[in-house]
């Protein structure tokens, strides 16, 4: 069988979830899979073995990169296939290329499907959170969520869902029928994302981002979902004012009510932003943190978790959405919505040892459940079905 996949933003140099999600399951994927040939749509040049399973994902820049919208550099089982073009990629030049070489089958597993699409065509949907908090987005971003999500829903013929809460989503909001959706866990990087013991290599990459020794971790996109006013709130009520509240992840939307609300508790020299940090800095951040705070809104997986866990240390996250079935019993749950909840737990965890070592075995035993190969061979069973 001949699948084409949306791999535009997959080569991003600085991935968030969604994006991580799409590069690393195509690697699974080519990987397992000896018996179907892939096409990979790419916007921006790569090098040809960017998608390899052994390839680097903190050095995407190609040494001998495409260099022509007519270039198809073969592979083994799958083919790149460089397409530029400055506005509407998706929906104008990526549908074209439909319209002149369909392949069998269209995956799309962090976007948009383009208009023109063939009949056998699968879309990733990663979460709705824009229905369930749509104060927390732009109206304009809304807009676009609301009519991407219904027209995914409506015109592929099969969907994947990060999470069980995604998937209820799916069913609820856009009237799609349950036999319609699979639900396909991401997973994480193992190869990054492990304990880090070498309490120097911690103390060099901590001087490098200028924290201090006693830190409680936050990751994600810097924007009104991930809940950080009210994190930076409960972070005020801790009864450790040597502590720092470190807020990993770049600039999103509606940011500067976040900036404020530091601002008017007067925290700016105990809470820090820092914009992307790369995995290979990122296993030293989490390792020596005391804790991750992460309580987000709505997630429809919440990648985090899982690294954390995979680095050893404990977690404290919501209790909605897709936490509880991601997390397992490896997290302390709290309501997001409850401050005094968050600051709580956030206060149990750096004093309690032995809630902390239940947190950090129940952490370690429950990420055995996630593999990117164990998610491509999920995929693979609906492409093949």
């Amino acid at each position: 069988m001949f699948i084409g996949i949306d791999a535009s933003r997959a080569t991003s140099s600085k991935p968030t979830g969604t994006e991580t999600y799409a590069r690393e399951l195509i690697r699974a994927l080519i990987a397992i899979d000896r018996e179907n040939h892939y096409r990979l749509y790419l916007r921006e040049s790569v090098s040809p073995d960017f998608f390899a399973p052994q390839a680097d994902s903190r050095n995407p820049q190609p040494s001998t990169p495409l260099r022509s919208a007519q270039d198809v550099t073969r592979i083994t089982n799958y083919e790149l296939r460089f397409i530029p073009f400055p506005r509407l990629w998706t929906h104008l030049r990526l549908s074209y290329e439909m319209f002149s070489r369909s392949p069998d089958l269209l995956w799309v597993p962090s976007h948009v499907l383009p208009l023109i699409h063939p009949r056998r065509s699968i879309v990733t949907v990663h979460d709705l959170g824009h229905l369930h908090f749509p104060q927390a987005h732009p109206p304009r971003q809304r807009l676009y969520h609301t009519w991407s999500t219904q027209w995914n829903a409506r015109a592929a013929s099969y969907l994947f869902a990060d999470s069980e809460a995604t998937r209820d989503d799916l069913v609820q909001f856009c009237r799609v029928a349950p036999e319609k959706v699979s639900v396909v866990y991401p997973a994480y990087d193992a190869q990054h994302y492990q304990p880090v013991r070498d309490a120097s290599v911690i103390e060099r990459v901590c001087a490098q981002y200028r924290v201090g020794k006693d830190y409680v971790l936050a990751i994600g996109t810097i924007h009104p979902r991930k809940n950080y006013t009210r994190l930076i709130q409960a972070f005020a009520k801790l009864q450790c004012v040597n502590y720092q509240l470190l807020i990993v992840g770049k600039r999103g939307w509606l940011y500067d009510a976040i900036y404020s609300h530091l601002e008017s508790l007067n925290l700016q020299s105990r809470v820090f932003f820092l914009d992307y940090v790369p995995s290979s800095d990122m296993a030293a951040l989490i390792s020596g943190a005391r804790l991750l705070a992460f309580p987000s809104l709505h997630e429809g997986f919440g990648l985090p978790v899982l690294e954390a866990q995979a680095c050893g240390t404990p977690v404290v996250c919501s209790l909605t959405s897709s936490f509880p079935e991601v997390a397992g019993d490896g997290a302390l749950f709290v309501d997001p919505l409850d401050e005094d909840a968050i600051a709580g737990a956030m206060q149990r965890v750096i004093e309690d040892e032995s809630l902390r070592g239940k947190l950090v075995e129940n952490g370690f035993r429950n990420i055995k459940r996630f593999s990117w190969e164990q998610s491509a061979h999920e995929v693979l069973k609906v492409i093949c079905n």
